[in-house]
């Protein structure tokens, strides 16, 4: 899986640093379709995944690269990864024995890959699996965020802020979704709106 490492290089020589979009899409789909939605998503209610690479962009003022993970051990989902290169990302199909969880072990290298680049590095996942590797980039000078649902993020993403993570929601923060999901969250009370219950 060198190949996207290779081309994600700046062309001014590595100067500028750059800001990687690692995308867990089975685990965002997971988590709309299972804890948010109770059922299959739409294609209609799934992230406009296009959001994402220009939050990054405009939170970090860099360019990015966006690498959006995928499981194509069964079948390759040609029209999706069509779409995901007319949107900017570099799709990473991945084949692995049934008990493998081939897009967990390939964010888990690139995470622990980008150390050796002057990058930074936005996760979109809930998965503690990254926990280790995350926490392994915060050790170095280097911006680290995560795009998740907060309310559903495992736990250890939490305890990574106080070194340094930064945490941004995808429907409040990153605005990814084109109508409101029926989500329960903890509202901090100067965000409060009672116009929203009344």
């Amino acid at each position: 899986m060198a190949a996207p490492h290779a081309s994600a290089q700046p062309e001014n020589g590595g100067d500028d640093v750059v800001t990687y979009v690692l995308v867990d899409g089975e685990n965002i789909d997971a988590t709309l379709g299972t804890s948010i939605l109770g059922r299959r998503p739409q294609p209609d209610e799934r992230p406009r995944w296009d959001r994402l690479l220009s939050f990054a962009r405009e939170t970090w003022g860099q360019d990015v690269r966006g690498l959006f993970f995928l499981n194509a051990t069964t079948s390759m989902p040609m029209p999706f990864i069509q779409a995901l290169n007319a949107l900017g990302f570099t799709p990473v199909p991945l084949s692995g024995a049934a008990d493998v969880k081939v897009v967990d072990v390939a964010i888990q290298k690139t995470l622990r890959a980008i150390r050796d680049r002057d990058a930074d590095v936005m996760l979109v996942s809930h998965d503690g699996d990254f926990l280790e590797e995350l926490e392994g980039l915060l050790d170095d000078d280097r911006r680290v965020g995560v795009m998740a649902f907060r309310e559903f993020r495992n736990s250890g993403f939490t305890a990574l802020e106080a070194d340094g993570l930064e945490s941004f929601d995808l429907e409040y923060d990153v605005k990814a979704f084109t109508s409101r999901l029926p989500r329960v969250r903890v509202i901090p009370i100067d965000e409060f709106d009672p116009s929203q219950f009344l």
